[in-house]
């Protein structure tokens, strides 16, 4: 699942994206802006190092979030093939607002999140409305040559979705059944992809409080409730100060600013939850690892993740929420006390589930 990092110019976002995927990337690799870089991070999850410390595995494994950093939006960006391919690739949006006062960094008039992310939603909602209109035109001429149900109906969803684009609503705030979105799919509309709002903030001596504060003092709390979108803040000057240090110098700095944890392993678990995904854990000796699924996975679904074998030969689940057996202390200890369920392949995986899949392969 890939995540694209969008934004106006000078708001933090190549920076973000070289502190998240710990890439290391030359001036050279951005002499074209319309390039895309992809990198991958790490999603933070204390259960699973909990489990590791207890397991002690030779190797621990956690889930990831590819992100894309693309260069600046815009509505000429988005004139070209290459910048709207590859935006169109990706499955969620992280739109990097700057909130952050800074003489040395240009920026075209006040400081205005709220502004900046309806201009560029603005941009994104035109994207669409111009390929609704183009698709409309073509599938009124082919219903007058043959009229068929599935064409009829494909009409009759653009339609609405023109309508809803021209009140200036983007599509992922649209009502649709699965079959609507399996409809639009192809399309890869990008004012429907799943939202991020970054507020990149300065750095203050009540960092902590300033976080926490920053999406209702710049009034994204509206837009952050709408279907299919989030919020979150942070502050690019001290996550790229933390990106420096070892971890017992960054656990010391962020508590020096009110802080548990940084703001990018806050980003990469909203976006991982934005994307609608949670992740299993498989436990033993030789590795203990999350494995990331949608939502409301089965569990043979849920086994094909880690082998399609599995899914195609699977039997049963042995299931235990992962606290249950850090209390219990061993998997034996858990069967013991009655507390390792059998689960069949209709059993929905919860977030945080420990999976032993027995299967006939």
């Amino acid at each position: 699942m890939k995540t694209g990092i969008i934004g106006l110019p000078q708001v933090g976002k190549t920076s973000l994206f070289r502190m998240l995927t710990k890439a290391n990337l030359s001036e050279q690799a951005y002499s074209n802006p319309r390039e895309a870089h992809i990198g991958v991070a790490k999603v933070p999850d204390d259960r699973l190092d909990r489990l590791a410390a207890q397991y002690n595995p030779k190797k621990l494994t956690h889930a990831a979030v590819e992100y894309v950093d693309l260069g600046a939006i815009g509505q000429d960006a988005l004139k070209e093939s290459g910048y709207i391919g590859h935006l169109r690739q990706v499955d969620a949006l992280a739109h990097v607002v700057r909130a952050f006062e800074d003489d040395s960094i240009p920026h075209v008039g006040a400081i205005d999140p709220l502004r900046d992310i309806k201009n560029v939603e603005f941009d994104l909602m035109v994207s669409d409305l111009g390929q609704i209109e183009k698709r409309l035109e073509r599938v009124e001429k082919d219903l007058k040559k043959m009229r068929s149900p599935e064409l009829e109906k494909e009409f009759d969803l653009l339609k609405r979705a023109k309508v809803h684009v021209e009140t200036e609503k983007p599509l992922r705030e649209m009502e649709m059944t699965p079959e609507d979105k399996k409809r639009l799919r192809g399309f890869m509309f990008l004012s429907e992809k799943p939202i991020l709002y970054v507020l990149n903030v300065s750095e203050s001596p009540t960092l902590g409080k300033e976080l926490e504060a920053a999406v209702a003092k710049y009034k994204l709390t509206e837009v952050a409730s709408r279907p299919n979108a989030g919020a979150t803040a942070i502050c690019g000057k001290v996550e790229a100060e933390l990106a420096e240090m070892s971890d017992s110098d960054a656990a010391e700095f962020l508590s020096s600013y009110g802080l548990t944890e940084s703001g990018l392993s806050r980003l990469i678990r909203t976006t991982y939850a934005l994307l609608g995904l949670i992740s299993f854990f498989t436990i033993g000796e030789d590795e203990c690892r999350a494995w990331t699924i949608p939502v409301n996975t089965k569990a043979a679904q849920a086994a094909g993740a880690i082998h399609s074998d599995l899914e195609k030969h699977f039997i049963r689940a042995e299931t235990i929420r992962w606290d249950q057996l850090l209390e219990a202390g061993s998997e034996a200890n858990a069967r013991a006390k009655g507390i390792l369920r059998l689960e069949g392949k209709e059993y929905v995986v919860q977030d945080g589930d420990v999976l032993h899949i027995r299967h006939s392969g």
